[in-house]
């Protein structure tokens, strides 16, 4: 059996909660978008349900841990296609050990998720660093992204945070999704390209500062190329605005 969820969080906890009151062992849980439809795949469809997937949330923090419940989170923010059905096994181990799951270290469920989380937060540090805002002329700091996990809303307060004076936005090209901050208040959005090519209007005199700045800060002689790559992967490079320099 496969389930088939929406995509989101609730739908995941959803399918979770059906697996456990329908006595039922999923070979598979999948999103809709990452299922491959085989006609000899035997699928269920689960239609995401906020209450049972409340109810899903609270047995997690009340019967394991909120270590646990933000794991399975990270997990869910992956790009792995299998996070779904790694999440489920994972919570079968929790539920059935409780408060004792941080003990299981060594258990393939638990090595498998910590391992997907170890990724989703190094992304999340190394973006930390390497976001590049520019200030366009209608006052919005802009910084595009395309990341390998959906850690847009793990970045999201960090800037908040140091920078909820101004108005910004940072934006998933990958996923065509922005986290807006506007008066100290940021939320998630989808972000379609007509909204992209407004913002991207007024860049071009901010790209030439970082490039101009990088350029006279850089020390040809130090210049370590294979130190930058371990330290910033190239496949963050393009939106480096200092690494467009020619």
């Amino acid at each position: 059996m496969i389930y088939i969820y929406d995509g989101s969080f609730n739908g995941l906890l959803t399918a979770v909660f059906e697996a456990y009151y329908r006595h039922e062992e999923p070979a598979e849980i999948r999103t809709v978008i990452n299922h491959q439809i085989n006609i000899l795949d035997d699928t269920s469809y689960i239609a995401t349900d906020t209450d049972k997937a409340s109810r899903v949330y609270e047995a997690i923090v009340l019967k394991i841990s909120e270590y646990c419940l933000q794991d399975i989170y990270y997990t869910y923010l992956s790009n792995f296609e299998d996070s779904g059905t790694l999440v489920y096994r994972y919570l079968k181990l929790g539920f059935s050990v409780g408060k004792k799951l941080n003990m299981y270290q060594a258990h393939e469920s638990v090595i498998a998720v910590r391992n997907i989380v170890y990724k989703v937060m190094g992304e999340r540090h190394r973006l930390l660093g390497l976001l590049r805002f520019s200030k366009l002329d209608c006052g919005v700091y802009y910084a595009p992204v395309s990341p390998d996990h959906n850690v847009l809303e793990l970045l999201a307060p960090h800037f908040a945070e140091r920078m909820g004076d101004q108005d910004w936005i940072i934006h998933d090209t990958k996923r065509k999704t922005a986290a807006v901050c506007k008066s100290g208040t940021w939320y998630m959005t989808d972000f379609d390209s007509n909204q992209y090519d407004m913002v991207k209007e007024n860049e071009a005199d901010y790209q030439a500062f970082w490039s101009s700045y990088y350029k006279n800060i850089n020390i040809t002689e130090r210049s370590n190329i294979n130190l930058q790559k371990r330290n910033m992967p190239v496949r963050y490079w393009k939106y480096l605005t200092e690494k467009q320099v020619n």
